[in-house]
């Protein structure tokens, strides 16, 4: 196996937890590259259900070695929490098969308290799971995070935590309202969560440059999805780090000119999870069954997620500026009930077609669909393992999406279970 990234096409929960799972049993290596613990992957084996939130889901597999990189923030206390809770369920977790960048940097408690209270204070919520993430990254851009390595350097962590909290502790008190934080209580506690990880922690772009130089395969796995980038995605409602393939380099330190293919998974229809512009979403009565029958709730916080027809026009733009190389079409079973199915292939406003992606906030937000309509196959699928027996009108569905994206399919989910999954 080559050296592949994963990349969600939509606004993330498409289903990239079981992909993953699939393709690292075929690879060596499998590093998360961005985000934090406010994203979820969610993996069915042998009717056990497994959430995962910064280990990839790759640690499933015996032999295989999971890297978080210098791209993802990591609440150490969430991060033992679930290598204690796999450790519960029998999966064996060593510093061989966890690895965990000393570069990455660290959520700390007054990340998750800031988050909440900056977006109580919104008039436009953006939806922040409230874990932290956003103020997190602000403080690595600001040049004043606090990183896994220092949590082992307990003269550097206590440096660099008191000029955080000088600062941060004016912030809480004067704009809003609330207690300090207490230098003492953070302190112990943070190097006692480096002397926990201590032994997972390397300089993980040395390690996998290396292990790429010995012929070893890496499978890259983001969190969120194309458009939940911060650069690219629709802005404000984001996250805070680069979804897109783009945070591969800059997250774990392997050139690009190391990544051979790019796989992006899609839903079969539309999701987002909290705030934020989309055009093709469902009527209320439609939302709430496909919901239903999709299990649509967030795997971090339980939110249930907006449901809405599949968009081409935001695939294919996620297409061209990830480099896809092949698609996974994921739930395409959740559909099998429709009578008729749509596919948004434009977007109309104002009088005026839009076929590309627009940049234009207002736009975007206010925007019609244009639709194309197809006949539905109203016939279960979950049990289909070749292509060619999938029902007639859902090969031209998925065939339409082919030619809509310009992009081959080469894997179809039709169910949760790792084996319920049509490879072309």
């Amino acid at each position: 196996m080559s050296n592949v990234v994963v990349v969600g096409a939509q606004w993330g929960d498409e289903g990239k937890g079981k992909l993953i799972d699939i393709l690292s049993k075929d690879a060596d290596i499998t590093v998360r590259y961005q985000g934090g613990n406010n994203a979820g992957h969610t993996v069915v084996v042998d009717k056990q259900v497994y959430v995962f939130h910064l280990i990839p889901s790759a640690i499933l597999h015996r032999r295989k070695i999971c890297v978080i990189g210098n791209g993802a923030v990591i609440d150490p206390k969430a991060l033992l929490e679930e290598i204690d809770g796999l450790i519960k369920r029998q999966i064996a977790i060593t510093e061989k098969n966890l690895k965990i960048s000393g570069l990455a940097h660290v959520v700390m408690p007054y990340h998750r308290i800031l988050d909440s209270l900056r977006e109580a204070k919104r008039v436009n919520k953006i939806g922040t799971t409230g874990r932290g993430i956003g103020p997190c990254y602000a403080d690595k851009v600001s040049r004043c995070g606090i990183r896994v390595i220092d949590l082992l350097n307990p003269n550097i962590l206590k440096e660099k935590l008191e000029d955080n909290l000088r600062e941060k502790n004016e912030i809480f008190t004067k704009v809003y309202g609330q207690t300090n934080f207490d230098f003492g209580d953070i302190y112990k506690e943070y190097l006692g969560y480096g002397q926990q990880l201590k032994d997972y922690v390397c300089d993980a772009a040395l390690y996998l440059n290396g292990e790429i130089a010995k012929k070893k395969s890496i499978l890259f796995e983001g969190a969120q999805g194309t458009f939940l980038d911060i650069d690219f995605g629709t802005y404000p409602f984001v996250t805070s780090s680069n979804s897109i393939v783009g945070g591969v380099s800059s997250g774990t330190g392997v050139p690009p000119t190391k990544i051979d293919k790019v796989i992006a998974c899609v839903k079969a229809y539309t999701t987002r999870v909290g705030e934020g512009p989309f055009p093709t979403e469902f009527a209320d009565q439609l939302k709430e069954e496909i919901r239903n029958r999709g299990h649509e709730f967030g795997a971090t916080t339980g939110r249930p997620r907006r449901c809405g027809w599949f968009d081409s026009v935001l695939v294919k733009y996620s297409s061209i500026i990830n480099g896809v190389s092949e698609l996974a079409i994921m739930k395409l079973d959740v559909l099998d009930e429709l009578k008729e199915i749509k596919i948004g292939t434009a977007y109309r406003y104002q009088g005026k077609i839009y076929r590309e992606f627009p940049m234009d906030f207002e736009v975007l937000s206010k925007a019609e669909p244009v639709y194309e309509a197809m006949p539905g196959w109203q016939t279960p699928t979950s049990g289909i393992r070749q292509y060619s027996k999938l029902p007639k009108n859902a090969r031209a569905y998925v065939e339409r999406l082919e030619e809509l994206l310009g992009v081959k399919i080469k894997y179809i989910s039709i169910g949760t279970k790792r084996d319920e999954i049509i490879v072309l």
